[in-house]
């Protein structure tokens, strides 16, 4: 295959899939829903007003946002989802009103003549769009006011001091006056009634509502639209046909491959090592020590699943409520995977160029500074803006933005972002000189520093909002930063730089490693950058929308079905020679990435991708089982497999000890697999039941949560995370033992 060919095919998937997700996201600029200016009553009392909503919006966003419950499906999954949540509690305050009112009962006790009959009065009151655009109020009746009235009421006492309400505290994990006043909180109400408003009001003209008619609600007439089970049925046509084609390519160039001969020594044995290299060592230091603190948060936030305001009897949400515990356990855990990818490029940049710039480790060491405050200053402002320490703007600044992946202040943010400029910078420098010198590696330099920009540019696109920013736009860019600058050029820089350390090894040729790097670029970002839009199905999102996640995210399965290929191949290096095995474990690594990238990224990440299975899965434990499954399992063991990789190319003139590191690979793997076959996994799938029988008010609900089989199945997680637990600090004791001398084999 052409390199010349490929590289025209990388820029017309970049140019054309970037053209399409901007020009939708104009539309869903376009067509989100209105914030009116006022809600009005139609006898003329103004509820509350557009700045109400919009500094509620703020006010959840400082006590965790998306790290308490959800909103429109998106965040935590211990307390409900507040819009379904609210939408099922204000349907039952209306069915029940005119029940009582005409037949003298509340509605579950009325026959089913008398239930139709009030549902389809209910759905014509709720259904209706009565937002004025001239105006730009909203109008509701005076009934639907009481009804605002009775549910804020009710959220009231569950995030301040109901007593009525402190069995849900327990249930959601959220502790006493999580909201501090009476002001606050009547504006997170406003906020959480103009989100579920957008979940049960028609479109203009439409016959659906502005979040695609999720969530799940026979009362109100919310149910799966037919362009939802159209692009369902559209999305298993295209994965079959991609894994038809990938099929058929796979067979007609195995004959193809370059063949190297094995070297009979390793090839880097001998290699200079620079001073930044060295300078990198403290940077895997502090991606071990942060790995332990991800995995310490973790068992905190798990354990308030069972006992939501203590651990183990401490009262412990009085200092580390499960909002903040959740926050670090998903911040730190993108931190160190992306501190450990980044080391690694600021590795071996200067081995690839064989020379090191002026000032380089200075570079490093600056930069690695720079982290440790981002590090530490984010997560302390976190606390902060959690316990209600900031106001408005100073949460948003220095606090807690309460969006999930996202959720440090804009200040950590711009920081951050400096700092992926300063790590490009160092980079770049680094690679010049190779780039210069036109060797057969150039072309796979040139797409290892088009990852690295990407990686640093796309950052960006979490600047995108600001403090006020309505809800589905701030959505839109928030998975710009998930999808495509986590899941997508971090993927797309792995990918090179593992085949940048197979051909320095001379285990892979520099041609056959050029092409596959940019044909499984193209591959992966056809699906990828455009497959984004499956996380905004029912994010006040036009159809379109929908359309295009669906069909695409299904193309992004289909190269994960054939990560067997990778897997056979990577064991096969480990047998190749004798010098090899000394990669054996950051080899196995890949392997690792391989084994959940077609297990958590393909068959949990489809599981839940189609549109019709997201419409009842949306917020449930399945999206848990592919967060954990595909985040750790495919990044997480990347980072630790290149971690790997760097520390034993640090000094390849010692022996590992093999015990902890075996250890540590396959008690952090079956672990993993443990915490989600015997727990999460079950969670969800019982969920899933309830949502599609009863609705996913249900699912969430502390009812079903507290059932005896469900408590059991939360306690069961303990011996996946007791396995994944020691796994992960053996890995700590190897990674430091290398550096004290405790897992190196002692010379004879």
């Amino acid at each position: 295959m052409k390199t010349k060919r490929l590289w025209y095919g990388f820029i017309a998937v970049m140019v054309l899939s970037f053209a399409v997700l901007l020009y939708f996201g104009r539309e869903i600029y376009r067509e989100k829903p209105p914030i009116p200016d006022q809600i009005i009553t139609t006898s003329g009392e103004v509820i509350v007003s557009g700045q109400d909503i919009k500094d509620g919006q703020n006010v959840w966003q400082s006590i965790g946002g998306q790290e308490v419950g959800s909103i429109w499906g998106h965040g935590a999954y211990q307390a409900p989802d507040w819009t379904a949540d609210w939408l099922h509690r204000e349907a039952v305050f209306l069915l029940d009103y005119w029940g009582n009112a005409e037949f003298d009962h509340d509605y579950k006790d009325l026959n089913n003549e008398q239930k139709g009959m009030l549902e389809a009065r209910l759905q014509k009151e709720m259904r209706t769009n009565t937002y004025d655009v001239g105006s730009s109020n909203l109008v509701i009746s005076d009934l639907r006011a009481k009804a605002f009235k009775a549910i804020g009421d009710h959220f009231t006492g569950v995030f301040m001091d109901g007593e009525a309400q402190a069995h849900l505290r327990e249930a959601y994990a959220i502790p006493v006056n999580t909201v501090k006043d009476q002001e606050r909180m009547d504006k997170m109400n406003a906020f959480f009634f103009w989100a579920t408003w957008a979940t049960v009001t028609n479109r203009p003209g439409q016959e659906i509502t502005y979040t695609n008619n999720w969530p799940a609600e026979e009362l109100v007439g919310n149910r799966p639209t037919s362009s939802l089970l159209l692009w369902t049925g559209f999305s298993v046509i295209i994965l079959l046909a991609g894994i038809g084609w990938m099929g058929w390519f796979y067979a007609s160039n195995r004959g193809k491959e370059e063949h190297n001969d094995m070297p009979l020594e390793n090839p880097v044995m001998g290699s200079k090592m620079f001073p930044s290299m060295k300078a990198t060592l403290k940077y895997f230091w502090v991606v071990t020590l942060l790995m332990l603190v991800q995995i310490t948060a973790g068992v905190i936030t798990a354990h308030y699943g069972v006992e939501g305001s203590a651990f183990y009897g401490i009262p412990l949400d009085q200092w580390l409520p499960y909002s903040v515990t959740r926050t670090w356990h998903v911040q730190i855990g993108i931190f160190w995977i992306a501190t450990s990818w980044l080391a690694t490029g600021l590795f071996f940049a200067p081995a690839i160029a064989g020379k090191e710039p002026k000032y380089q480790k200075l570079g490093v060491n600056v930069l690695f500074l720079s982290l440790l405050v981002i590090v530490v200053g984010s997560i302390v402002g976190q606390w902060m803006g959690i316990m209600q320490k900031l106001g408005y703007a100073e949460n948003f600044w220095f606090g807690h933005q309460g969006y999930e992946y996202v959720d440090l202040g804009r200040f950590w943010q711009i920081f951050l972002f400096a700092g992926l400029f300063i790590w490009l910078g160092l980079m770049a420098r680094a690679l010049l000189p190779a780039l210069r010198a036109r060797t057969e590696n150039r072309n796979l330099l040139i797409m290892f520093l088009i990852a690295s920009l990407a990686i640093a540019s796309f950052y960006g696109a979490g600047l995108m909002w600001g403090q006020q920013t309505h809800l589905a736009i701030a959505e839109y860019w928030r998975w710009w930063v998930v999808h495509l600058w986590v899941e997508g050029f971090f993927e797309v820089f792995a990918t090179v730089i593992i085949a940048f350390l197979f051909v320095r090894m001379k285990l892979l040729g520099a041609q056959i490693a050029t092409t596959t790097v940019i044909f499984s670029t193209i591959i992966f970002l056809s699906g990828g950058i455009l497959g984004t839009f499956h996380h905004l199905y029912f994010s006040g999102t036009p159809v379109a929308v929908l359309a295009l996640g669906a069909s695409f995210s299904a193309l992004e399965v289909v190269p994960l079905v054939f990560m067997g290929f990778e897997a056979y191949h990577n064991i096969n290096l480990t047998k190749s020679g004798k010098w090899i095995e000394d990669y054996k474990w950051p080899i196995y690594c890949f392997v690792a990435v391989a084994f959940w990238n077609f297990l958590g990224a393909g068959i949990f990440g489809f599981l839940i991708n189609p549109p019709v299975a997201l419409y009842y899965m949306q917020g449930l434990n399945t999206t848990a089982v592919h967060g954990h499954t595909a985040l750790f399992g495919v990044y997480g063991f990347l980072g630790i497999g290149l971690m790997l990789f760097v520390l034993r190319d640090m000094d390849l003139t010692v022996k590992w000890k093999d015990g902890p590191i075996k250890f540590a690979f396959w008690s952090i793997n079956i672990g993993l697999l443990l915490m989600v076959l015997i727990s999460v996994l079950p969670i969800g799938l019982a969920q899933t039941w309830a949502s599609v029988k009863v609705g996913l008010w249900y699912a969430r609900s502390a009812e079903f949560m507290q059932q005896d089989y469900i408590s059991t199945l939360k306690w069961m997680r303990v011996f996946g995370d007791t396995i994944f637990a020691a796994g992960m600090f053996v890995l700590a004791y190897h990674i430091f033992g290398l550096k004290f001398g405790w897992t190196i084999e002692k010379k004879k």
